[in-house]
């Protein structure tokens, strides 16, 4: 295990395309850390900087005490598992789990050894024998993690590991490459597109977009507090819903919207906006802070328009229209709601969160 440390890393094409723009961060020894961000954003290409498969334009890779961006991969200590798996199709389990150890030139004995043990605790011990066509895309899965895992290396990185797989297999590897983590507690960067996985998987994460760092935090701290729209409308699931307006105050928080007036009560934020008095901003709110109000409850509240309806057994999504901008709540099974209603929908006050309109930022 060891420690990844990268100062100002920038990744620059020769026809100028900056695919990474200065990234800097560590990963501490141990650690499981997600890269997430759009397709196109500079998360692969960052770690594959880190692996030695892409040069660095500028900056510094450290693994350990040791600047590597002059090293090969090979002598980098680190061990790479591709979207693709990658598994040689002529050979067996056993075979594609021991082959870079052959190459190393390890005795057979410690070879085998090395694969017994991985193969049961993945559970392809009654696979060792068979060939990569042979077995379930989720083993397959399972024996590329293998092939990186007898190598014992410093560094894990995994890119989109899980990204050919089916709902149900992706559910069940996350939760085995969590339990695997949490028994080897090896240093581990995690690649990924997908916000869930992301969220259920990384210790921190690191957000992605456009080549550029938008905030590094733990799971939950990104989705309380983003730092900006991007961050916002990228973790969550569904996503935040964001409504521009102007900024009043009587009697507690009001926005006003091409929808209406949303009366927001008094918030946590209300000292810091002060200065954005009758002027334009964005507000902020997670689907699970609506729910539907009684026509004469007086708290905070919006109206909106129901669309689609969208029962998904334990929860209900309600698809709504606030003016021209889409909304959507999370609420408990039953919801008396009907497409094409009016409804009004309460607002957690508390947890509300504004955006300056120009540049994005939180105000906080």
């Amino acid at each position: 295990m060891a420690k990844v440390s990268l100062d100002n890393v920038r990744k620059v094409y020769p026809d100028g395309h900056v695919a990474v723009a200065g990234a800097s961060f560590d990963i501490g020894d141990g650690e499981l850390l997600v890269l997430v961000g759009p397709s196109g954003c500079g998360k692969t290409t960052l770690l594959r900087m880190i692996a030695g498969l892409e040069s660095v334009s500028a900056g510094t890779v450290r693994i350990g005490d040791r600047v590597v961006n002059e090293v090969p991969p090979k002598d980098r200590d680190i061990a790479m598992v591709f979207q693709n798996y990658a598994l040689y199709p002529h050979m067996t389990v056993a075979e594609n789990l021991g082959f870079g150890l052959r190459l190393r030139g390890l005795p057979r004995a410690e070879i085998t050894q090395r694969v017994d043990e991985v193969a049961r605790l993945l559970e392809l011990d009654q696979r060792l024998d068979a060939r990569p066509a042979a077995l379930s895309g989720g083993q397959r899965q399972r024996v590329a993690l293998g092939r990186a895992m007898v190598r014992q290396p410093a560094v894990f990185l995994l890119d989109e590991p899980l990204s050919n797989l089916d709902a149900r297999l992706r559910l069940s590897m996350r939760v085995e490459i969590a339990r695997l983590h949490r028994r080897f507690g090896s240093t581990t960067v995690y690649v990924t597109h997908d916000q869930v996985e992301a969220m259920t998987l990384g210790q921190r994460i690191v957000v992605f977009d456009r080549g550029v760092i938008q905030q590094i935090d733990t799971p939950m701290r990104l989705y309380q507090r983003p730092a900006n729209l991007f961050v916002a409308g990228f973790l969550g699931s569904p996503g935040m819903n964001l409504l521009r307006g102007t900024l009043h105050v009587d009697n507690g928080l009001a926005l006003a919207t091409a929808g209406g007036v949303i009366r927001l009560g008094t918030a946590p934020q209300a000292a810091a906006l002060d200065g954005w008095r009758d002027r334009e901003i964005i507000l902020g709110l997670r689907p699970e802070d609506l729910h539907p109000l009684a026509a004469d409850d007086p708290g905070p509240a919006l109206e909106a328009r129901l669309e689609v309806l969208e029962p998904v057994g334990n929860e209900v999504f309600l698809n709504l229209r606030h003016g021209d901008a889409a909304l959507v709540a999370r609420t408990p099974p039953g919801t008396a709601c009907a497409p094409g209603e009016i409804v009004r929908l309460g607002i957690a006050s508390q947890r509300v969160h504004f955006f300056d309109p120009h540049d994005g930022t939180r105000i906080d």
